[in-house]
């Protein structure tokens, strides 16, 4: 019988909600931004090292990366519920199980997605419409980046875990270190050895393996109830549908949207390599502000998670409100910084003049819209910490994908096919999908807490 012993972890059962919330936040948001590090310190350094086609091939493969990335994030998500539910309700046996459970798809499923991904480079990238100038070094990067798939994956997965129980701030120092070998990497394989825009992609796998290593390393070695026993490992079939059934719809979720934004991508490449790597800073940009949405989102998941395991219904109903609070009014701020130095922000990735015009272009455009995504972001991680993962999925998929798709077509067939039409495609889907979540909120959970 697995007992709790003095830990690393975070019982969020107990105590002020806000300063839980902005406690298991602020490493989030540290350690979201070491980890996003990677991409970005890519485009720097081919932005400013190679030129703006090898900078426009690193962009245009963010979409096709996050497509397998963000289903897998989406099973993590499952599993990272189900392992704060058991945490919270001091089922340690459960969770040692679900740990083991998790390790274990997380390592056939890097198998699997290195296979597809190498496979779909071509076809996808030949979908996009990728211009000649860009086609053979964003092939390139792709395909190495598919082959160290793995390492990402088990990072991830690993990192999940330790947030499930409220540890933070161990996957942070791991993801800070492996950020300055990337960075370190990056620069020894391209001014030195000339190595280009395979370099980086070479820097950033072999990176993230040694953040995999790291984390199993931890979960191996730790005497605390989440610690992983490979004697132990296998597939517990119940544990695994109980992850499914929040994280698929989550994983699904992310991938149709992903995939939508690659139709968004094509859109943006037919007005050539200088608007692509204009609209890829911007997409960097978009990113780092949603880093605190995202990291309050991930607390409010497993604070929601492990109140509903303690069966505090009230105290979750008090940390969603609040962290849609802190969202919004930390988002604001920075939105508001980078809508006035947008200019200055997009030319830290290049010093060409028409990609810094396009980039402040559409960070202006959007930049204030990402207040609806607050929201957005924040009310779905509070429903996937109740179990209710099918419900955002729906709302997302309806205007991330079907609204925001079927905006595009109007305005580039009737009314005209510019740069600034295209780029507010995000800004029309956070708007409706912020509406619509917020009615299914209330309805779904709001009125039962007034009762």
């Amino acid at each position: 019988m697995l007992t709790k012993e003095k830990t690393s972890a975070k019982d969020m059962t107990t105590g002020n909600i806000i300063l839980l919330l902005i406690q298991f936040s602020v490493p989030l948001i540290i350690g979201n931004l070491f980890q996003m590090m990677y991409n970005t310190v890519d485009s720097l350094v081919v932005g400013n090292f190679v030129g703006k086609e090898a900078l426009a091939a690193v962009g245009s493969t963010t979409m096709i990366v996050n497509m397998l990335v963000f289903f897998f994030n989406g099973v993590s998500i499952g599993a990272g519920v189900v392992i704060s539910r058991y945490y919270g309700a001091r089922q340690y046996d459960s969770l040692h199980a679900a740990v083991e459970t998790t390790i274990f798809v997380t390592l056939v499923c890097g198998v699997l997605f290195t296979v597809i991904g190498i496979w779909m480079v071509h076809p996808m990238l030949l979908f996009m419409s990728t211009p000649e100038d860009v086609m053979d070094a964003a092939t390139v990067y792709l395909k190495i980046y598919f082959a160290g798939m793995l390492g990402l994956l088990v990072y991830n997965m690993g990192s999940g875990i330790l947030r499930a129980v409220g540890d933070t701030r161990r996957p942070l120092l791991f993801l800070i270190f492996t950020s300055v070998v990337n960075a370190v990497l990056d620069l020894l394989f391209v001014i030195v050895f000339h190595a280009g825009i395979a370099g980086v992609a070479y820097a950033t796998i072999i990176a993230q393996f040694l953040s995999a290593v790291m984390i199993l390393v931890l979960l191996t070695r730790t005497k605390e109830v989440y610690r992983l026993s490979w004697k132990d490992l296998r597939c517990s079939w119940t544990i695994l549908k109980q992850i499914f059934v929040i994280g698929l719809p989550a994983g699904v979720q992310s991938v149709i949207t992903a995939f939508s934004n690659v139709f968004v991508q094509s859109y943006i490449n037919s007005f050539g390599s200088a608007c692509m790597a204009g609209w890829s800073c911007y997409n960097k940009l978009d990113t780092f502000i949603m880093l605190p949405m995202q990291s309050i989102a991930q607390a409010g998941t497993t604070f929601v998670g492990q109140n509903i395991g303690a069966g505090k219904t009230d105290r979750v109903n008090k940390g969603t409100v609040q962290s849609v609070g802190l969202a919004v009014g930390i988002t604001a701020v920075i939105a508001a910084c980078l809508f006035f130095f947008a200019a200055p922000a997009t030319g830290i990735f290049t010093d060409d003049a028409e990609v810094i015009r396009y980039g402040a272009m559409f960070l202006q455009l959007n930049v204030f819209f990402m207040l609806f995504n607050c929201v957005n972001h924040t009310l779905a991680g509070a429903l996937r910490g109740r179990g209710d993962s099918t419900g955002p999925m729906v709302i997302m998929l309806l205007n991330f994908v079907a609204v925001r798709q079927a905006y595009l077509f109007i305005v580039t067939h009737f009314v005209s096919n510019t740069e600034w039409l295209v780029g507010i495609s995000y800004p029309v889907g956070w708007t409706a999908c912020c509406i619509m979540e917020v009615a299914y909120f209330y309805l779904r959970w709001g009125r039962k807490a007034e009762r």
